[in-house]
């Protein structure tokens, strides 16, 4: 059950003074707890929320019929409003909470931003009016004791910073503008009930009363807590996770508001929990005086790490002051948290399950992005445009089975293979000394800086070419041979194979 404020004083005093003096303290709390379900999910029974046709209740009463029923009302939004503003499909939103307000805010290139417009859902002015900072450049930099780490600088990556709200809420008009769609808060998907020529989906108010849609395609936007993704996969919907907490606040000391600080470590790992865990912050400026921070860290899925969000923000504010020091003016306008997902694919190709017929899976419960660089939204908007204009081709030829479906997919064989080294942020006090993740990556940041600037830039856009990775990595290897012990204590036997195929897959796709 989710716990009061009051009730966390004792256990979490920053965390309890940093909520208490915000605006709906509680209501974030709440959804902090709402997310942090995700543990016990993954130790609870398989659900089963894909129910024959038969099972449907003999007096259940169709609300609406769509082309399109979006369970899940964030990054759901820029899919639903090019289906329903660029290709005039009817489609329907359903959010437990506000459709349109998302628990991040997010950074990105302008450069990828103009996939918007080539989907015809936004126009440069409208994609210009979500942007709240642009800063010159952005650094990574993973902490060394000495002070010799290396800062990596690079131009034209994550160098804006985009209102999420006001982005979203620009899509979310589209959808409402466009006859025959609409969007609803407070209605939590339940299950669905699959004929062969359609779904019918059950949803359930604030109250518990029970609504069913009809629809052609079901599209689960559900995120990591989606429990279609957990049927789909067995139980088991990521193996990597990266829990992430932070603010938008202003009034540091510190905080320059000329540069985005992409990955930053400022000390050895935290060896608090059962296995330690290498915290990483991020931080970039934001609109007028405001500054977002986050902290992360990397692990395995089923580690026995505390990786519950409320702890988490508790070590937030804890340490805050080691990254960006607050004065006497600081105040924090709004938490921002999330658990971003990864998976591992143990294959030649893309192995997780990401649909069923009539059902498909995006953003977050899909977990095809990178967690070491663009997560969902980068991955959402990159692939924009063939998501949409594949899903609205599979419509119009009425082929939405399950093999036409998963086609239909943000899955990139390099940012699969990237992906795999999130393995590598991984901390474990068995096999690694304090210091390994920054020792490790102070040598990739000394390798890019002695490449061409491409390098870089390609590595955190995910962009990177096979070739380019091969040449890292090589020369990595070269300056750091610990890395080659690290790579069979970190992934195993299995895991080698399972990158290896990566790899394979890569070199042999038309993309690479």
């Amino acid at each position: 059950m989710p716990l009061s404020l009051a009730e966390i004083r004792e256990t979490h005093p920053a965390l309890y003074k940093a909520f208490s003096s915000i605006a709906d303290g509680q209501r974030h709390l709440d959804h902090l707890f709402e997310i942090d379900r995700y543990w016990e999910v993954l130790k609870g029974p398989l659900p089963e929320v894909i129910l024959p046709a038969s099972a449907l209740p003999s007096d259940a009463t169709v609300s609406g019929e769509y082309d399109l029923v979006y369970a899940g009302g964030t990054l759901s939004l820029l899919h639903a409003g090019v289906m329903a503003g660029t290709y005039r499909r009817n489609v329907l939103v359903v959010d437990r909470r506000e459709p349109a307000k998302s628990t991040r805010d997010w950074n990105i290139s302008r450069k990828e931003l103009d996939n918007l417009m080539l989907t015809g859902l936004f126009t440069g002015s409208e994609i210009d009016s979500t942007i709240v900072r642009r800063y010159k450049a952005g650094w990574v930099e993973f902490y060394k004791p000495d002070g010799s780490q290396k800062r990596l600088v690079m131009e034209n990556v994550l160098d804006c910073a985009v209102d999420a709200d006001r982005l979203l809420g620009i899509a979310k008009e589209k959808v409402l503008a466009s006859p025959g769609s609409a969007v609803i808060a407070g209605m939590s998907f339940i299950c669905c009930y699959r004929f062969p020529d359609h779904i019918v989906v059950k949803t359930a108010d604030r109250e518990g009363k029970p609504f069913y849609y009809r629809t052609r395609v079901l599209v689960d936007v559900m995120g990591v807590l989606s429990p279609i993704a957990m049927q789909l996969n067995k139980g088991m919907p990521q193996t990597h996770v990266c829990p992430t907490v932070g603010t938008i606040a202003s009034g540091f000391e510190n905080a320059d508001y000329d540069h985005g600080e992409i990955l930053v470590s400022t000390g050895p790992a935290d060896m608090s929990s059962r296995k330690g865990r290498q915290l990483i912050w991020e931080g970039f400026p934001g609109s007028g005086s405001q500054y977002i921070t986050y902290l992360f860290f990397y692990d395995e899925v089923d580690s026995p790490n505390d990786k519950s969000l409320l702890a988490l923000f508790e070590t937030y504010f804890r340490i805050l002051g080691e990254y960006k020091k607050p004065g006497r003016d600081f105040t924090v306008h709004r938490p921002v948290f999330g658990i971003i997902p990864a998976y591992f694919h143990d294959g030649f190709n893309r192995t997780r399950e990401i649909a069923d017929d009539r059902i498909i899976l995006f953003g977050d419960a899909a977990s095809l992005g990178s967690p070491l660089t663009f997560c969902g939204f980068g991955s959402m908007v990159r692939n924009l445009p063939r998501l949409t204009a594949d899903l609205d081709r599979a419509l119009g030829e009425n082929d939405l089975s399950k093999e036409k479906l998963e086609k239909i997919s943000a899955y990139e064989h390099n940012v699969a293979s990237m992906a795999n080294l999130m393995k590598y942020m991984c901390f474990n006090s068995a096999t690694d000394e304090p210091n390994f993740v920054n020792d490790l990556m102070n040598e990739v940041m000394i390798v890019l800086d002695d490449l061409p600037p491409r390098y870089r830039q390609s590595m955190f856009r995910d962009e990177m070419k096979f070739d380019e990775l091969i040449a890292v990595m090589i020369r990595v290897a070269w300056r750091y041979p610990r890395v080659l012990r690290a790579t069979f204590e970190k992934l195993g036997i299995p895991g080698s194979l399972g990158f290896l195929k990566n790899l394979a897959g890569w070199a042999f796709s038309p993309s690479r």
